[in-house]
């Protein structure tokens, strides 16, 4: 995906999807597909489960279009979480799978190698976490919440977001530095 694509052609894209346009489908996919699938990648350690997971996200992308909210969230945050979502889902699927196998002892190279992936009790509270930081980033104003997901979810740097946004840069900074404290003080309430 270039990290040039503006959000308001994801919005369009989402909103074209929304009314099962298919080609919006296609081009929507050919502008985040790379970076969902790291992001998959991440979770479930494995390319052909990323792959796996990628095609799952875009099926729900396609019937979840509709719900989407611009003002709640960047288009790319909605896609990630969703694609966050179907990741822990496959893990959860693959580890039940595995435990009603009985597989050798020698035959775990299937399972991923990670800590995310250690148990259900871990990708339970992985799945908490993100439910709860999703209702922490809610709280945010929406420039804030705006700002710090371009800075996670796009990697882009202060001086970057500054460009992009047509901010100066020492109010970026301000945000994201209030954000990351907002976000510490509410994610400690859920702990």
């Amino acid at each position: 995906m270039s990290l040039h694509t503006p959000d308001h052609t994801l919005i369009a894209l989402l909103d074209r999807v929304a009314a099962q346009d298919e080609a919006a489908l296609k081009h929507l996919y050919d502008q985040t597909a790379s970076r969902l699938y790291g992001l998959a990648l991440r979770i479930v350690g494995n390319r052909e489960w990323a792959e796996d997971v990628l095609q799952e996200s875009f099926l729900g992308i396609w019937r979840n279009a509709g719900d989407y909210r611009s003002s709640l969230s960047p288009p790319l945050a909605w896609m990630g979480l969703l694609v966050r979502s179907r990741s822990l889902d496959f893990l959860r699927r693959r580890r039940a799978e595995h435990l009603h196998t009985n597989l050798p002892l020698d035959d775990t190279d299937s399972l991923p190698d990670h800590a995310d992936a250690s148990g259900p009790m871990q990708l339970v509270e992985a799945s908490e976490q993100v439910a709860a930081l999703h209702q922490c980033m809610q709280r945010l104003e929406q420039e804030q919440r705006q700002v710090v997901s371009l800075a996670y979810l796009r990697d882009l740097s202060h001086s970057e977001l500054a460009m992009q946004l047509k901010l100066p840069l020492g109010t970026v900074k301000s945000w994201i530095r209030r954000s990351l404290e907002q976000l510490r003080k509410c994610m400690s309430r859920h702990v």
